[in-house]
């Protein structure tokens, strides 16, 4: 009785997660205005530009007691910081997402136990507690995966932008314009939220009274960009030495293009050898059907 009752209660936590997964908690009008219109201003924020950061959803409030020790391991690792930063994600709410994806990784076998248990059909304990474990350490690194995933196409539509707002720094630089003005018009007409990373990290450098290659250098650090940190150090050589910055920005610009179209051959030639795999497939159980009869008939003369 007190063993079906435990696995009714687990069945009960594992059905309540899975329901906070499913249904997340609705936005506020303050919290949708703010993902929709992030601040300009970054005079008040830390030392570093940051992303606008999201809000969290219920999930990340079932697990939220688990951070602090989750943080005093040494998570999130340093990569998976980068990849916060660039898709603007809080640590403490992705290390409360992980810690309620291995609970509910963990409920789940003892909550299917549960239901065989009290169909007639008992199953022992070994089974459900190996089958939790393996769960609940896969279900904490699935966040990682979505985040990695996330990361990956955040850093390509950044560096897409870069791309962008190099062709016209060298444009406003070839018109007569200084460094700081040519970076100001560049970022003047964001549309994406790419742009209006650089043109907040410009922003911020215009009124803190600092160099713009300098806080663009920080957004680079921020999302895990060398590609920004290598323009930022371009910049300032040109800003405190006198360096000929207009082909060293067009040497960058043209570099990043090939980066960008070698990246846009190899995700090509990845679907194409995705597409071959359902064809081998197909043609394998056309000749599993086309050779059974024959197989069929030489067993049965045996």
């Amino acid at each position: 009785m007190t063993t079906a009752i435990i696995l009714g209660l687990a069945t009960g936590l594992g059905l309540a997660l899975l329901a906070a997964y499913a249904f997340p908690s609705r936005l506020t009008l303050a919290q949708a205005f703010a993902a929709l219109h992030p601040p300009t201003s970054m005079m008040t924020a830390p030392t570093r530009p940051a992303i606008a950061v999201q809000p969290g959803g219920r999930l990340a409030g079932v697990g939220q007691p688990f951070v602090p020790l989750l943080a005093r391991l040494g998570l999130p690792r340093a990569s998976v910081r980068a990849d916060l930063g660039i898709c603007g994600r809080d640590p403490s709410r992705h290390l409360a997402e992980q810690a309620s994806m291995a609970l509910l990784g963990f409920l789940i076998p003892p909550a299917f136990a549960a239901v065989v248990t009290l169909g007639g059909t008992p199953i022992g304990w070994q089974l459900p507690v190996w089958a939790s474990l393996i769960l609940a350490g896969l279900g904490a690194f699935v966040p990682d995966l979505a985040l990695a995933s996330e990361a990956v196409k955040r850093r390509a539509e950044l560096r897409n932008a870069v791309s962008g707002m190099l062709d016209l720094v060298v444009i406003s630089l070839a018109g007569g314009a200084g460094v700081e003005q040519a970076l100001r018009d560049a970022t003047d007409d964001a549309e994406g939220w790419a742009q209006a990373a650089l043109r907040q990290a410009v922003e911020a450098a215009h009124l803190r009274r600092r160099p713009p290659w300098q806080t663009l250098g920080e957004l680079g650090e921020t999302a895990g960009m060398t590609a920004l940190a290598e323009l930022s150090a371009a910049l300032s050589m040109a800003g405190s030495e006198g360096a000929r910055i207009k082909a060293t920005l067009s040497a960058r610009s043209a570099a990043l293009m090939t980066h960008q179209l070698a990246e846009a051959e190899a995700a090509a030639a990845s679907a194409t050898e995705r597409m071959v795999l359902p064809l081998v497939l197909l043609l394998g159980g056309f000749m599993i059907f086309l050779m059974y009869p024959a197989f069929a008939s030489i067993l049965g003369a045996l």
